[in-house]
């Protein structure tokens, strides 16, 4: 029987929005392999990524894209009345700026992801630079991982939002659910926000984990044994007479 890195009952956790206060610093203290989503072009995103690479942390950038109430978007966002060579252009000056990421997760994005041609243009970037995609699953029409694949992308999807309600009793439920599918298929993705009832959170139950018997891995390691898993799957059988 063979057995994959994910029977460990593995959780990443991404903490998105980072990069407009200098607070978010504070964050690199969480304990375990957190995964944390740079902002483009924000005040601290450049600092944060220095500080975070001297600590051996993993780096995403945390692209915006349109959403479906047009809430504003800060820079580098990549919006629907783009051509091709903006949207291509503006993602590939965001990236430049923030070297050290692995991946890409989108911020807002409910209208953007559901449309093929700038998912399209999208994963063109992230294919040629080895990038994987994390679909934050702002919306359930995203199409996202669908093109990611079509381009030869490596993606992954988010399973829980930790933190839409800010109570410690709804924060634990969160996170109890994040546990629960991690338990029933091997791994599970949890988005937390930097605020500061978070990181009061985190900083405790993270502890806890490995004690219940979870592992807090980077996001990079369930994309690759995503693919380990598939390869396996795609391997064929040999028969004998």
């Amino acid at each position: 029987m063979m057995t994959f890195a994910c029977d460990a009952k593995q959780i990443a956790i991404v903490i998105d929005d980072i990069g407009n206060h200098q607070r978010d610093l504070e964050l690199l203290n969480l304990p375990g392999e957190i995964t944390y989503a740079l902002l483009p072009h924000t005040p601290f995103s450049q600092h944060f990524a220095y500080q975070a690479a001297l600590k051996n942390k993993e780096l995403i950038l945390h692209i915006p894209m349109q959403s479906l109430d047009n809430k504003a978007l800060g820079p580098g966002g990549l919006t629907l009345d783009m051509k091709k060579w903006q949207l291509q252009k503006t993602l590939g000056h965001a990236l430049s700026s923030l070297p050290h990421v692995k991946g890409v997760n989108n911020h807002m994005g409910s209208a953007l992801t559901q449309y093929d041609e700038p998912m399209k243009w999208t994963m063109e970037v992230l294919k040629k630079r080895s990038l994987y995609f994390l679909d934050s699953r702002t919306t359930p029409y995203s199409q996202a991982q669908t093109i990611a694949n079509l381009y030869g992308v490596n993606n992954i999807a988010r399973h829980v939002f930790l933190d839409n309600e800010l109570e410690n009793a709804k924060l634990e439920i969160q996170l109890e659910q994040l546990k629960t599918i991690a338990t029933e298929q091997g791994y599970a993705i949890g988005i937390a926000h930097p605020y500061p009832q978070t990181q009061q959170f985190l900083t405790h139950a993270l502890r806890e984990l490995q004690d219940q018997g979870f592992e807090l891995v980077p996001l990079s390691t369930l994309v690759e044994s995503k693919y380990i898993r598939l390869a396996a799957l795609q391997k064929p059988t040999l028969h004998t007479r």
